[in-house]
């Protein structure tokens, strides 16, 4: 069954709200650009910030500015203090210096943890093109300092390798690293199997410590997939906003990227984006 959309708000109405946490893709495809793209197309206000600025095209990352662990904690704070948002979503971290300062910045946001906010972390560890996008020894600070505060991890196969040593090849291996990124202190661990190339599904498999769930659908064949990552944990945390309860949202969020990976366009002489372009198509008379 088709996850219902998130709904639109009505016109000079204030929209549900939505804070990431994470770098700049220069080249448009991953990153804050593709979170604030969905978060505009699924219908909420996406706020910002901003962690580091990537050099980035469709090739690679060539080069990396991180911004002051302070600033990125003072964004948190100034935007939770006025506008208020309704879920939080991590990308790039990049460093140990700015994890700690997000953590702190969410306790007292009352984000993920105990608090009233719900905290997805995309443990992003490195770029499409394996270029890396966190240090080596901020890999067991993201694992200290942010799964127990997460509402849901959202790892891709390559980043479930780096964070518990596990190779997801088949069922029994996706459940074991579920097992153990629920045991690194996340309440809910989602599994992605869209790096299973040589199966022609992409399943899914949540878990809450107790109980498993697969979301599987049929692979998309396409060569341009950059940003799918955060493209399904933006919609996922716009779904919480919402209200919805995790499975409810990760079925959006599944559903979401998969619609996107259909709309997938060409874009330099790399890997081109994931399109959430197909709302509003949907939503253009003929």
């Amino acid at each position: 069954m088709t996850p219902a959309p998130l709904p639109l708000p009505p016109p000079g109405t204030t929209p549900v709200r939505v804070l990431t946490v994470a770098g700049s893709d220069s080249g448009g495809g991953a990153g804050i650009e593709a979170d604030l793209r969905t978060f505009a197309l699924a219908g909420v206000h996406g706020c910002v910030a901003l962690t580091a600025v990537t050099v980035q095209n469709s090739l690679g990352v060539t080069g990396v500015q991180e911004v002051v662990p302070e600033i990125v904690a003072a964004q948190i704070a100034s935007v939770t203090a006025d506008i208020g948002v309704g879920a939080v979503k991590t990308g790039m971290l990049a460093s140990s210096p700015i994890i700690a300062a997000v953590a702190e910045a969410f306790d007292t946001a009352g984000i993920g943890g105990a608090g009233p906010i719900p905290l997805v972390v995309d443990p992003v560890c490195a770029s499409m093109h394996g270029d890396p996008l966190l240090a080596d020894d901020a890999r067991a600070t993201l694992v200290e300092l942010l799964f127990p505060r997460a509402t849901l991890v959202t790892p891709n196969l390559d980043e479930v390798r780096i964070l518990t040593g596990i190779d997801v090849v088949d069922d029994a291996s996706q459940q074991a690293a579920a097992r153990e990124l629920h045991r690194l202190g996340a309440r809910w661990a989602l599994v992605k199997g869209g790096h299973l190339r040589g199966s022609d599904r992409s399943p899914d498999l949540l878990f809450d410590g107790a109980r498993f769930s697969l979301l599987d659908a049929p692979r998309v064949p396409t060569a341009h997939d950059h940003g799918a990552g955060d493209t399904l944990a933006a919609a996922t945390a716009a779904a919480l906003a919402h209200g919805r309860s995790v499975p409810e949202a990760v079925a959006f969020g599944k559903d979401w990227v998969t619609q996107c990976l259909r709309a997938a366009y060409p874009l330099g002489a790399g890997h081109g984006p994931v399109s959430p372009l197909g709302r509003l198509w949907a939503a253009t008379p003929r």
